[in-house]
């Protein structure tokens, strides 16, 4: 690593920066989401959309744009990904109401998901396969500092100085990334094809997954389940769509004659979807039933990404010299572990079982990640890399869109439109230990889908 050309300096410097500040907004916002609910009066549902509305956006446009980008370059795209992110961002710190940080929201994750999409192929097509697995643990390692850093400053930010200033923090971060892009990085230009995106299938694809999302939140009302059973059709239009179109956004074959690859994302997928979730109910647990400030709450969040930001580059590394498979099955059985630990958390938890239980989060989903997204880059051809990142992508971004699902569908029931601040304590706890059971039974079966996916060596 001490010997990187500049082209991979460059490229793993920008690749890292752009992977950190994505998840520090998530992390830092999950943490300001009780000062945003008082500042714009949101309920429990609205105030889950200024976490689900990103998601979403990101999940929309990730599949169309890593084929886009596979066409017409992925530096092309990644400059207008960091771009978008910093403009959205900007306007979210001066956003004027709940509506408009929502849909602003929804900008900054059309930007998140042109950056993450290209970041991976980037570094991939620049650092030869020996070492592929040290700097996506690497990659990886920054979006896990993101996450760390996130509910620490975010915390700090929001207590002192208030929640907008968490986006405008990011404004000198964003620009620097893109003057490194435009100035410092250099790829192979892009191919000539004449390849075309499959637009039905990419209006299948974004009506299905919106539906669904927004029905999840209305199934107590007429129309939601009806709204729900129309998204499933939409998507089930879209499998079929991607099974005959010449080229499709999504490749169905890449999942029907790549065990290895299919098994790697399914994995991804459920361990998003069962973990996700754990910042916001405990950033809303611990300032609500803790009674803890902002800063507080956000220091003691810390433990768990912490422990991911130190554990992933040694996986990732450990990766390329042992079966990347044993390293994420066990990842995966500890993350769901502490999952069950934290469904009997209550108002008389001590802090430091808290903690420990994050730490345990952090030391499964440290050892699951890197070693999971090494097996997804290295089971594709390198013409597929843009596709398999964007296919990886998005089933991070998915299921972290699903864990809110359960966690927004939960809320919707047990408080439907009470604000969090006026729900009964007991009532709280009891949604919050109902959400953390799903999700450890669901990271049950995630271990299932890793240790059957096949060895990669």
């Amino acid at each position: 690593m001490n010997n990187m050309t500049i082209t991979q300096r460059s490229a793993l410097t920008v690749a890292v920066l752009t992977s950190f500040l994505g998840p520090f907004l998530i992390s830092g916002v999950n943490i300001a989401l009780p000062a945003i609910e008082k500042e714009f009066d949101l309920n429990a549902v609205g105030l889950s959309w200024i976490v689900t509305s990103y998601l979403l956006s990101s999940a929309v446009f990730l599949l169309p744009i890593g084929k886009f980008a596979d066409i017409h370059g992925q530096k092309k795209v990644f400059q207008g990904g960091i771009i978008i992110f910093t403009i959205a961002t900007t306007l979210c710190g001066i956003a004027p109401s709940g509506l408009i940080l929502i849909l602003l929201r929804v900008v900054q994750g059309l930007g998140a998901a042109m950056t993450m999409t290209t970041g991976a192929p980037i570094l991939v097509s620049v650092f030869p396969p020996a070492e592929r697995g040290k700097v996506l643990g690497l990659n990886v390692a920054s979006v896990y500092l993101g996450l760390s850093m996130g509910p620490f400053i975010g915390g700090l930010l929001t207590q002192n100085f208030g929640w907008r200033s968490i986006f405008l923090l990011c404004i000198p971060l964003g620009i620097t990334v893109i003057l490194l892009t435009f100035f410092k990085l250099k790829t192979s230009p892009a191919s000539k094809t004449s390849v075309k995106i499959d637009h039905i299938g990419t209006l299948y694809y974004s009506a299905g997954l919106v539906t669904i999302v927004y029905s999840s939140s209305n199934l107590n009302k007429p129309f939601g389940w009806p709204l729900l059973l129309a998204g499933i059709i939409l998507m089930i239009l879209f499998v079929m769509q991607c099974k005959k179109s010449a080229n499709p956004i999504f490749e169905i074959t890449l999942f029907t004659r790549n065990r290895l690859f299919a098994f790697s994302n399914i994995a991804a997928l459920i361990n998003y979807s069962a973990t996700f979730s754990l910042v916001f109910l405990m950033s809303l647990f611990l300032q609500k039933i803790k009674g803890f400030t902002p800063q507080q709450a956000g220091t003691i969040l810390v433990a768990q990404p912490l422990i991911m930001t130190i554990l992933s580059p040694f996986a990732g590394k450990f990766s390329d010299k042992i079966e990347p498979r044993k390293l994420a099955t066990a990842g995966m059985s500890i993350s769901a572990a502490g999952l069950f630990m934290l469904a009997f958390i209550g108002q008389q938890t001590p802090v430091y079982m808290i903690v420990v239980v994050l730490i345990v989060m952090g030391i499964g989903f440290g050892l699951f990640s890197s070693p999971n997204m090494n097996t997804i880059m290295s089971s594709v051809d390198k013409k597929q890399l843009g596709i398999a990142s964007g296919t990886s992508s998005t089933m991070r971004v998915v299921g972290q869109m699903v864990s809110m699902m359960i966690a927004t569908l939960i809320f919707s029931l047990y408080f439907s439109g009470t604000h969090i601040k006026e729900a009964d304590n007991t009532l709280f706890t009891s949604a919050i230990r109902l959400s953390f059971t799903i999700s450890g039974l669901i990271c049950l079966a995630g271990v299932y889908f890793s240790n059957s996916r096949g060895d990669l060596r």
